[in-house]
């Protein structure tokens, strides 16, 4: 992350550069470190600092380096988007693991970014980049790929005009043919993504509708996709989605069967 250009002005903005200077690969950093990343002066930052540790939403370790403290997570899991959502989709999403024992995750978009609120994983499932809290690129995810496809088109627009990240030889960059890929979505009801983002991983994903039957978030299941059978997969995927929007409210959802769901998602799936 490049140090700020400018000094934040006020207080609070001084106090969320200061968090946001974390990261997954910086998840803990000296005095020093966050002064640099932030912009701030050395002195600010030792006082800022400071009052952050002192409300628990730092923590400072043996070695001298800060942390995002447990406090801060105590008031990020208050967030109502995050909760409505996992708790109407645990149920579901543990289905789906008992039925695959690899990864099944949730996610929403947040700005342009896929922001991964839930997954679960089983011990030898395969090595995958995400994980809970992490935000990653749409166009190169199933859960990014669907809810991109179901995203406003100022949303759609402005993602594609950026520059696009290649993770891997089949990584699709081409906005045009991400149109069509995005079309597809929309008519199909799924999406299937094999080694866009990891070479080794398959992921099928499926809407999730809220209250007015738009999409808020997205699931999916992500196999070896060396052994995947994404087709038996995607039946599971889709009613487990459903089921969910059918908890949250979603008029297009209200009358799928509850048995269609117990017996679609409960049953081992051939990977």
């Amino acid at each position: 992350m490049p140090p700020r250009t400018t000094d934040p002005v006020s207080v609070g903005a001084r106090l969320i550069a200061l968090l946001d200077a974390f990261t997954a690969r910086a998840s803990a950093l000296t005095l020093s470190e966050l002064s640099r990343r932030t912009g701030l002066p050395l002195t600010s930052t030792h006082r800022l600092v400071g009052e952050l540790a002192a409300g628990g939403l730092l923590e400072r370790g043996d070695d001298g380096r800060y942390r995002i403290g447990l406090r801060l997570w105590e008031i990020a899991s208050l967030a109502s988007r995050g909760i409505g959502l996992r708790e109407s989709a645990m149920p579901f999403l543990e289905d789906l693991y008992e039925a695959t024992h690899q990864h099944v995750q949730l996610a929403v978009l947040e700005g342009h970014e896929v922001l991964y609120l839930e997954r679960i994983s089983g011990r030898d499932a395969v090595s995958i980049i995400s994980r809970v809290g992490g935000r990653l690129a749409p166009h190169a995810t199933g859960v990014g790929v669907v809810l991109l496809a179901h995203a406003p088109v100022e949303v759609q627009d402005a993602i594609l005009a950026a520059p696009l990240r290649r993770f891997t030889p089949r990584t699709e960059t081409r906005p045009s043919e991400l149109r069509r890929i995005l079309a597809d979505v929309r008519r199909d009801g799924y999406a299937i993504t094999d080694g866009t983002i990891e070479t080794v991983a398959l992921s099928v994903a499926a809407p999730v509708r809220g209250p007015d039957d738009s999409v808020v978030a997205a699931i999916s299941v992500v196999v070896p996709a060396e052994s995947a059978q994404p087709r038996e997969i995607v039946p599971a995927v889709i009613a487990a989605a459903r089921g969910i929007s059918r908890v949250l409210g979603a008029p297009s959802s209200q009358r799928l069967a509850r048995t269609v769901r117990r017996e679609t998602h409960r049953r081992d799936l051939p990977l």
